[in-house]
């Protein structure tokens, strides 16, 4: 596996849009302990959103190149749209995620909802696509289960994530529960809800032709800095373990699916 994503990487151009959006957000995510460390809690804020900004921005241009600007675009606004209004009727209603409501920290925001959040699904689902494509790409993949098992997978992947993300946001006043539930404070509805979520969008969305390595990257340099940061700098090892197994199987399948392609 170590090789594979070797020879990946050494095919990135580290002179594009999409690799300076790149470096620019991982840069900018390395900071947010050291900004802490240096000026307190508050100072970090600025760094969460820019990074937020800048990762989802790099997974914009990289579709919008692969994709053309119309597609891109109407693709990028359908999950905002579609993830903010999941996200307004989850914080008013409980559903599909749970009871639980935004803080003041995260602004500006619109129905209670930070108008952040949106961004932060962009950032990532196109990514989690990405770890499976390969099975939308081969002959003996394609078709009606191949597309379920797509679908199915992908917001698996997606899912995953949030079991890194949801504590450490958490832990960061970002949002509270209601009630605390069994996974770390996390209530598990939260989880069939990030699934269910990601589910429809890919469904609606049927992607095609998707920049695959690209996209594996970022969804590999997510799992690396979650992880890292969760185990060593913000004092959270359990979900850095769970949320940590659970992408890296989805890191080693995307690789590994690319690479026998």
């Amino acid at each position: 596996m170590l090789t594979t994503l070797k020879i990946q990487f050494e095919r990135i151009n580290f002179f594009t849009w999409p690799s300076l959006l790149i470096t620019g957000w991982v840069v900018t995510m390395i900071s947010i302990p050291i900004v802490r460390w240096t000026w307190g809690d508050a100072a970090k804020l600025p760094f969460i959103n820019a990074g937020v900004l800048l990762q989802a921005a790099a997974v914009l241009v990289i579709l919008v190149e692969a994709w053309g600007w119309q597609r891109a675009m109407k693709t990028a606004v359908f999950i905002a749209l579609f993830t903010f209004s999941a996200e307004a009727l989850g914080s008013t209603t409980g559903v599909p995620f749970g009871e639980y409501s935004y803080t003041d920290v995260l602004q500006p925001q619109l129905l209670g909802v930070p108008l952040l959040i949106p961004a932060a699904w962009l950032m990532m689902l196109p990514p989690a696509w990405a770890t499976v494509a390969f099975l939308t790409q081969k002959p003996k993949w394609r078709g009606l289960p191949s597309s379920i098992l797509f679908i199915i997978l992908s917001a698996l992947a997606l899912t995953v994530w949030d079991l890194l993300l949801d504590p450490q946001m958490v832990n960061w006043n970002l949002w509270v529960w209601q009630e605390a539930g069994g996974y770390f404070g996390i209530p598990w509805q939260n989880f069939w809800g990030w699934f269910l979520t990601a589910a429809l969008l890919t469904a609606i969305i049927r992607p095609k032709a998707l920049p695959i390595r690209p996209l594996l990257v970022i969804y590999t340099i997510t799992c690396f800095l979650e992880v890292v940061g969760l185990a060593l700098f913000w004092g959270m090892p359990g979900p850095a373990l769970a949320g940590g197994l659970g992408m890296m199987v989805f890191v080693y399948i995307g690789w590994r699916g690319t690479a026998a392609s």
